[in-house]
C-alpha cells in the first residue's frame, strides 16, 4: 500500500471547502464592455444563499461512486462543503450566474464520452473516458482552488496525473505546449448557441499549458469530487485541474488534447488579453485591472456570514513545488 506524505501545500479535510459552495462567476461576459472575466467551474444543483447552501437540490444528474486512493488531509485546510462546490460555479456555456450551471447543465449527455489525443505524439489515439476511469488508477487530491474573481475553496478532487496520461501517447521533442478543447454541441449547450447566455465567449472553449506545466505532478485530469463522478456543472466527465493557477485555466468537459509547437490560443485571453494572460498563475502582487488580488473570500462551511477573508498566497500556496518552473521570468509581464 502506498502511503503519501503530505507536502506543505496539501490540504486536510478539515480545511476543505464544503461541496455546496463551489459554483459561480458570471459578470465578465454579461458586461463585456465592463470587462469582467470568466472562469469555468461546475458542480451539483442545490438551493443556495449567496455562496450556496449545504442542501443538495433535487433533480441533479446522478453521480457514481469512484474507486480511488484517498489523500490524507493536511492539518490546516478545511474542505468546502460539497453542496457549495457544486452550486457556486463558473461554466459560462450554461449561463453567467453562479447557480446557472447547476440549473442548466443537468441534461448534458456525458455517456458515452471519448477523449482524443493528437498532434506532436508518436501514438495519437482516442480513449473511452468511462473505461479509463476504471483502468487508470485514481487518486484523491485535496487542492486549494482560487478564482480570478478573488474567491476560493478547498476541494477533494479525484483523478490522475495529466503527465502520466500524456506519456501513453509518446510526445515528440517538438511538443512544447498542450492545447485543450471542450465539447462543442450547441443543441445541448445553450451558451454556445446564444452569445448573450454564454457571456460573449468564442466557443468552443479552449485552454493551454506549457509542456513542463502539463507534466508537473500537481497537474491532474479530474473525473470526480467528493468521491463521486463529476456533476455536469463541474465539468463532467473529465476536466483539468492546475492548483497554482486561477480557476479559469481548469477547462471542463474536455474532448480533445493536442500537443503543439507554438503557444495555443486560450478563450479568456482572446476575449480580454489585457485582463487574462496565458499563464494565469495566482499572484497577490499583480492585481486584476478592476480589483485587487491581495486577498480572497474563502468559501467554507457555514452560512453567508461565515465567509472568511484571507490573504492570497503566491502560486496559491504551491510555490515550493512550482516556482522553479518560472525562474528568471517576469511574472508581471507573463501574467
Amino acid at each position: 500500500m502506498l502511503i503519501k506524505t503530505p507536502a506543505r501545500s496539501d490540504l486536510s479535510e478539515a480545511q476543505t471547502t464544503p461541496e455546496t459552495a463551489y459554483v459561480s462567476r458570471r459578470s465578465v461576459i454579461r458586461g463585456l464592455g465592463a470587462g469582467l472575466g470568466g472562469l469555468l467551474m461546475s458542480g451539483g444543483a442545490v438551493g443556495m444563499d449567496l455562496f450556496g447552501s449545504d442542501k443538495q437540490a433535487s433533480g441533479s444528474a446522478p453521480r457514481k461512486p469512484l474507486q480511488f486512493s484517498p489523500q490524507k488531509p493536511a492539518p490546516d485546510l478545511v474542505l468546502t462543503p460539497e453542496a457549495k462546490v457544486t452550486n457556486h460555479n463558473n461554466f459560462y456555456e450554461f449561463g453567467t450566474g453562479k447557480t446557472d450551471p447547476a440549473e442548466n447543465s443537468q441534461g448534458l449527455k456525458i455517456e458515452p464520452w471519448t477523449l482524443t489525443v493528437e498532434g506532436e505524439v508518436e501514438k495519437p489515439g482516442t480513449v473511452d473516458v468511462w473505461k479509463l476511469m476504471s483502468d487508470i488508477g485514481l487518486e484523491e487530491r485535496i487542492y486549494r482552488m482560487r478564482c480570478v474573481e478573488a474567491w476560493s475553496m478547498v476541494i477533494p478532487w479525484v483523478g490522475f496525473e495529466l503527465g502520466k496520461f500524456l506519456q501513453r501517447f509518446q510526445p515528440t521533442s517538438r511538443a512544447k505546449y498542450v492545447a485543450f478543447q471542450t465539447l462543442y454541441d450547441p443543441e445541448q449547450i445553450p451558451g454556445q448557441r446564444n452569445r448573450y447566455i454564454g457571456g460573449g465567449v468564442d466557443y468552443p472553449y479552449v485552454e493551454g499549458l506549457r509542456m513542463d506545466e502539463a507534466m508537473h505532478p500537481l497537474t491532474i485530469l479530474s473525473v470526480g469530487l467528493y468521491g463521486k463522478t463529476l456533476p455536469p456543472q463541474n465539468g463532467a466527465p473529465i476536466r483539468l485541474v492546475v492548483p497554482w493557477k486561477y480557476g479559469f485555466k481548469g477547462i471542463k468537459s474536455i474532448v480533445k488534447i493536442q500537443l503543439v509547437e507554438k503557444m495555443p490560443p486560450t478563450s479568456w485571453n482572446k476575449l480580454a488579453p489585457n485582463e487574462y494572460g496565458f499563464y494565469a498563475n495566482v499572484n497577490p502582487d499583480v492585481d486584476h485591472p478592476r480589483w485587487s488580488q491581495a486577498s480572497e473570500r474563502y468559501i467554507g462551511p457555514g452560512g453567508l456570514f461565515s465567509v472568511k477573508r484571507q490573504e492570497t498566497l503566491p502560486f496559491n500556496g504551491y510555490g515550493d513545488e512550482v516556482a522553479s518552473l518560472y525562474k528568471n521570468m517576469d511574472l508581471r509581464k507573463f501574467y
